[in-house]
């Protein structure tokens, strides 16, 4: 549908958006003005003066009327990596590089982690573009990796087991598990009833704590961080106790993109080998119910 009163800085204001959140990378060739003069309901001149305003902010390269502009290299990408993306905490960073995979017909999200919070966290900004128009997957499959119930956790883990003989740290960290497990799975299986999109909801149970967490994103991208511990005191069941524990949100995410060089390359390909090899092996189903008696 064709919208006449945006302005030409209304899209250059969106385009920018786009380019800083991901959605546009370093080296990638713009759509041609033709098709963004479609896109956004405008003139072509209103496309190119959005187009310049960009270049003047070094967001864009070779803006000219015969071929589409490149987004371009970010100053001092070279401290970035290959792929123009410097690493930020989970809580900054994972959010738009999900909401950049939703604009796929088929959304393939893989997740290992300690618990879910974060992704269902980022998945919320998709959601809400899905439920206000904006974004219209087709397919939405999503597997995700957590450590069983049944273990002992290296962390969250008391700093003295004698501390917490009643296991309320491992019953802190399981009942958060499982409920950010419970969210996820029913925010996204409610797409099928409000807007008949293909759903797929897997959790398997790893025999291990992961000293990482992996995120990856319609088979092109991954994004990897180390959980790092540290000790901190929090009040379970009414009482303060002395934990090691890992303060996931914080994590910094390193991002690998499929095509940005071959180190880039290798990773996300030998990241899906190792999810798939740990989901179709050691893993078993998972219960994300609370447990009974």
């Amino acid at each position: 549908m064709k919208r006449p009163h945006r302005s030409h800085r209304e899209v250059a204001d969106e385009l920018r958006d786009r380019i800083r959140s991901g959605s546009l990378r370093p080296g990638q060739r713009m759509p041609t003005q033709a098709e963004l003069a479609d896109e956004f309901g405008v003139e072509r001149g209103a496309i190119r003066e959005a187009l310049r305003t960009l270049q003047g902010e070094n967001l864009l390269a070779n803006v000219s009327k015969g071929s589409p502009a490149t987004v371009a290299e970010p100053a001092g990408h070279w401290l970035s990596g290959p792929c123009g993306v410097r690493p930020q905490s989970t809580m900054v960073g994972l959010a738009p590089r999900v909401a950049a995979a939703f604009e796929a017909p088929h959304v393939r999200i893989d997740a290992l982690c300690l618990t879910s919070v974060s992704l269902t966290m980022a998945i919320g900004e998709p959601l809400r573009q899905i439920h206000a128009g904006q974004r219209k997957p087709a397919k939405v499959s999503v597997r995700v990796l957590l450590p069983s119930r049944s273990i002992d956790l290296a962390f969250p883990a008391p700093v003295d087991s004698g501390d917490d003989e009643g296991g309320h740290v491992h019953r802190h960290w399981l009942d958060q598990r499982n409920a950010q497990g419970q969210v996820l799975r029913h925010n996204l299986l409610a797409l099928r009833a409000s807007h008949d999109v293909d759903v797929q909801v897997s959790f398997r149970a790893l025999p291990f704590t992961p000293p990482v967490k992996l995120y990856l994103l319609n088979g092109s991208e991954a994004l990897f961080a180390y959980y790092t511990l540290a000790r901190q005191s929090e009040e379970i069941d009414h009482e303060y106790l002395e934990m090691y524990d890992a303060q996931g949100a914080q994590s910094m995410l390193f991002p690998f993109h499929q095509g940005d060089g071959p180190r880039d390359t290798t990773f996300v390909e030998q990241s899906h080998l190792w999810f798939d090899a740990l989901w179709g092996t050691i893993s078993q189903d998972l219960d994300l119910e609370p447990a009974r008696g």
